[in-house]
């Protein structure tokens, strides 16, 4: 499937990653009107551990990923669009570098952990 925004030979860390999912991050990059840059997707049982990321992360099942956000003015720009979009799971990192969102049904709906 082609993307406006996304192509798998740039954007390596898209690999894996559900068509649902990569559909929806097009469409919010689209709105947000900033760049948007996969710093984590689809990740292996291995990969998941030395990241800390939790036992039933949704990496796991190519449902998530994680967004680079720069500054305020672009993590407001790529919430907002993720928002438009139709995403009701993210999560703003501490240091408040990265944006984790996912597709992922089997947990709780309506989240977002700042």
């Amino acid at each position: 499937m082609a993307y406006l925004y996304f192509k798998k030979e740039t954007d390596p860390n898209m690999v894996g990653l559900s068509d649902k999912l990569m559909h929806m991050l097009d469409g919010a990059r689209k709105v947000a009107g900033v760049p948007f840059i996969i710093t984590s997707g689809l990740r292996t049982p291995e990969h998941n551990a030395e990241v800390g990321g939790v036992a039933d992360s949704s990496h796991l099942k190519g449902l998530a990923a994680d967004l680079s956000c720069i500054d305020s003015s672009s993590r407001y720009a790529i919430i907002y669009g993720l928002y438009v979009a139709g995403f009701k799971r993210m999560e703003l990192s501490d240091d408040k570098k990265h944006i984790h969102v996912d597709i992922d049904e089997s947990k709780t709906q309506r989240v977002m952990i700042m």
